[in-house]
């Protein structure tokens, strides 16, 4: 179904539930099996960042992949996007954000939704060593939030051609508070444990970079965002680095044509964060919306049980797809 020209979603009779779409493709999806090439690019301040290749047709287009909050090389749908670009001999980069990778990072930070340096880095080193690609961004969850920023910080001096973002939380406040409450507890809590022991494991070789009891009483991202993020990078607490890094707060800066493709009834976000960033784009003919009533968080499967179909993924390159066509 790669090579469809035109496909609407809807959610299937079977999935229609956002919490069966969030969590299908983490449980269910069959790994599509795309080799790739892993590289460790060193940083200007002495740590390293893990990336994965897939190489392409030469001079094809490539796609650079951000993942979403604790995702990695591993995650379905990184594998997804990777399956996507090899059936279109499309190249592809994953960038593995710092501490996500096969090894703990020796900086005494870690990644987090409003970082963009990285992802800069990456970008201009890619670019010099593929300089007669065509570039395209597409960032999941956190990473699209990442991406927005990004391309908002950078307005129209891009080199990207298109860029698209996923299940964004556009406002990582109401994000997190969102993400507390009812089932999408049990999200809140699987994130929290993990980022949880990542940090602590940090703290035995780095000690003093945040406070290990208020790290050990956290019990939801705002939480660990108040006890560890804020303070190891700089914040004065979690509401201002919300405050700071928020997709939201860049979109009308955004000058490259970008896909949002969204779900209101995302388990991590409430819908009202959708409308208010409908309004905030209305002004920006760079952004193109797509938020669908159903699809949960990073799902939109539909198609069938036993051959289900993975849109966003599929969403994602034909829109960029749809942009070398319109530029001719």
């Amino acid at each position: 179904m790669n090579r469809l020209r035109a496909y609407r979603y809807r959610a299937p009779w079977w999935l229609r539930n956002p919490h069966a779409q969030t969590i299908w493709g983490r449980v269910f999806k069959r790994k599509r099996g795309v080799e790739t090439r892993e590289e460790v690019l060193a940083t200007p301040d002495g740590d390293a960042i893990e990336l994965h290749h897939l190489d392409g047709e030469a001079h094809s287009p490539r796609v650079l992949l951000l993942h979403g909050l604790e995702g990695s090389r591993d995650s379905h749908y990184v594998d997804g996007f990777f399956a996507e670009a090899a059936s279109r001999r499309w190249g592809a980069s994953l960038l593995v954000f710092r501490g996500c990778g096969s090894a703990p990072n020796s900086a005494a930070r870690f990644y987090h939704s409003g970082e963009t340096s990285d992802l800069d880095h990456v970008h201009a080193h890619l670019s010099t060593r593929w300089p007669r690609t065509t570039w395209f961004v597409a960032g999941v969850s956190l990473g699209g939030n990442v991406l927005l920023k990004w391309l908002g910080e950078r307005g129209g001096a891009s080199t990207v051609r298109a860029a698209a973002a996923v299940s964004v939380p556009f406002d990582l406040e109401a994000g997190s508070r969102h993400i507390s409450r009812g089932f999408a507890r049990v999200y809140d809590r699987n994130f929290v444990q993990s980022l949880r022991r990542k940090a602590l494991a940090k703290l035995e070789r780095q000690p003093g970079i945040f406070d290990a009891a208020r790290a050990r009483a956290a019990r939801t991202i705002f939480e660990f965002d108040e006890a560890v993020t804020a303070p190891v990078h700089g914040f004065s607490s979690a509401v201002d680095y919300y405050a700071r890094s928020s997709a939201i707060g860049f979109l009308d800066r955004i000058r490259v044509p970008t896909l949002l493709l969204s779900s209101r009834d995302d388990p991590f976000l409430p819908d009202a964060v959708l409308e208010a960033v409908r309004r905030r784009a209305q002004s920006n003919t760079a952004l193109e919306l797509e938020f669908r009533d159903t699809g949960g968080h990073v799902g939109f499967v539909a198609g069938s049980p036993l051959r289900p179909f993975y849109y966003a993924e599929w969403r994602v390159f034909r829109f960029f797809e749809d942009v070398m066509e319109r530029a001719g």
